[in-house]
């Protein structure tokens, strides 16, 4: 009995050491995954270690471009500000360009218009003439060498009057008079003595007349001349105009597309920094258990 109550005893401790033996072998299994898990981990943190540092050094390199691109934007900005400035001085001198040159354009309007009255007088006044060098051609043929005087002034006239071609209905009417006075003739035959006098007089003024004409004449070409200058340094200035507004344009679209890199830039920036701050939680997570 005792043999077998040891038996059966030992049966038992068998039993309890099979149960123990096949624990510790499933604790064996779980600390061989545990340690197997650890190492993947390992292997894990490794590489976000790698990553990290790769990440802080592109990041470094990020920081150097930011604040490169900050100093060009810097440097763009006071040229646009330096260029903004000289646009607006040359906006100023083309006003005042402007200006002068519709005072000039306004003085030479004066002129020309003052040179037309003259002209229209001295049109009445050969048209006159012409009319006694008529009558005193069928009275006296004494006036024959005044009357080559008289058609020599009328030629410089027709010259005056071909350079204003504007003034043709005025000649026009002028025409129209002398025929009107034509039919007078016979009635200012009788005062042959008082047409004598007023060809020479007419003469006198038709002198005076033709030289204001030439004066005026050199004013207004000396107002074109100075017209055609300001007209010249007003293109100028409008081109050089022109050429700061598109060095201003290519600096603005320079600065936006410098803007929208750096704009890019720094959403790759906040990306990255989201990452490392994952990570670092991630790492300081996985570091928890494992202490």
């Amino acid at each position: 009995s005792i043999i077998r109550r040891q038996r059966q005893e030992l049966k038992l401790l068998i039993a309890e050491l099979k149960d123990r033996d096949k624990e510790l072998n499933d604790m064996v299994a779980v600390h061989e995954r545990h340690i197997q898990a650890w190492e993947d981990d390992r292997q894990k943190i490794l590489t976000l270690a790698e990553r990290c540092s790769l990440l802080t050094s592109e990041l470094n390199e990020r920081n150097a471009i930011i604040k490169s691109l900050t100093k060009k934007l810097k440097l763009l900005e006071s040229q646009h500000n330096d260029s903004k400035i000289t646009l607006e001085n040359t906006q100023q001198k083309f006003k005042e360009l402007t200006q002068k040159v519709s005072d000039s354009s306004v003085h030479c309007q004066a002129l020309e218009e003052k040179n037309q009255s003259l002209h229209c007088s001295v049109l009445e006044l050969s048209a006159k003439t012409g009319q006694l060098q008529a009558r005193e051609q069928e009275l006296l043929t004494m006036l024959q060498l005044k009357d080559k005087a008289l058609i020599e002034t009328t030629d410089q006239i027709t010259e005056v009057t071909s350079r204003f071609k504007t003034l043709e209905g005025a000649l026009r009417a002028a025409k129209l008079e002398e025929f009107s006075r034509n039919r007078e003739q016979q009635d200012l035959k009788l005062t042959l003595n008082d047409v004598v006098f007023q060809v020479n007089k007419m003469k006198d003024v038709l002198s005076e007349k033709m030289k204001e004409s030439s004066k005026h004449q050199e004013e207004i070409s000396h107002l074109k001349q100075e017209n055609g200058c300001l007209r010249s340094e007003l293109i100028l200035a409008v081109e050089e105009a022109q050429r700061k507004d598109q060095l201003y344009q290519f600096a603005k679209s320079k600065q936006v597309r410098i803007e929208k890199e750096l704009s890019s830039l720094r959403q790759v920036c906040v990306k990255q920094q989201r990452d490392l701050h994952f990570l670092h939680v991630n790492l300081d997570s996985s570091q928890d258990p494992r202490q």
